[in-house]
Parts: structure tokens; sequence; C-alpha cells
């Protein structure tokens, strides 16, 4: 019986994971007001890839992706002013929204709400 219990669980929760794969749309407040990107998300197991897109950095790829049921976080490299830094994010998807707490330099915080497309 705990073998039965054993193998619905493995088989179950991964079809009870949020489906991160696709396009969300975030939007985030800062300092000069809203901000938007378009995140693509590719899963394969646990491992997430795919870029974001934002007005203010382009195109940039993410790296580091992992996936974890509902919870998610990758970091993505941006320019900015000729100078590059990382940006980590995590956070956790509920249906068709998600919400990302982003990290980047020093003290600097940003929360994203996402909605998939």
């Amino acid at each position: 019986m705990k073998r039965l219990i054993a193998l619905l669980t493995l088989f179950l929760l991964p079809a009870l994971a949020a489906d991160i794969s696709g396009t969300w749309k975030g939007t985030a407040e800062g300092p000069n007001g809203s901000m938007e990107r378009t995140f693509v998300f590719k899963v394969d197991g646990t491992t997430l890839t795919g870029e974001a897109i934002s007005p203010m950095f382009g195109k940039s790829a993410i790296e580091n992706g992992k996936v974890d049921g509902d919870k998610v976080s990758f970091q993505l490299k941006v320019k900015f002013q000729d100078n590059e830094m990382t940006i980590n994010y995590s956070g956790e998807a509920k249906g068709n929204e998600m919400t990302l707490t982003a990290k980047g330099a020093g003290d600097m915080v940003m929360e994203w709400k996402c909605k998939k497309q």
C-alpha cells in the first residue's frame, strides 16, 4: 500500500504543479514609475530556460533556471549604461498568475506581478 501511495504521489505531484511554460507579461513599480517585462519560459523537467524582453534592457537569456512545483528561480544578465549586472529572480506561480522577486546589485529589490498570456 505504501508503494502505491508513493507511486501515485510521484505521478500526481507534477500534474498539480503550475504550467509555467509560455509567455508571461510582468509589471513592477520602479523608482521612475511602472516597468514592463515579457518572460518567455521553457520548462524541461526541473530546468527553466527562455528569455526576458524589456524596453529598457532588450532581450536577456534566462540562466540557471530551476522549477520545483510552483516555485521558480533564475538569473538574468542585463546591461545598463555599459555596466553588466546579474538580477536574481525567485517566485511562485498560481494558475495564470506569478509573483517574482528580483534582487540586483546593492539593495535593489523589485516585486513583479505576471500574468500568463
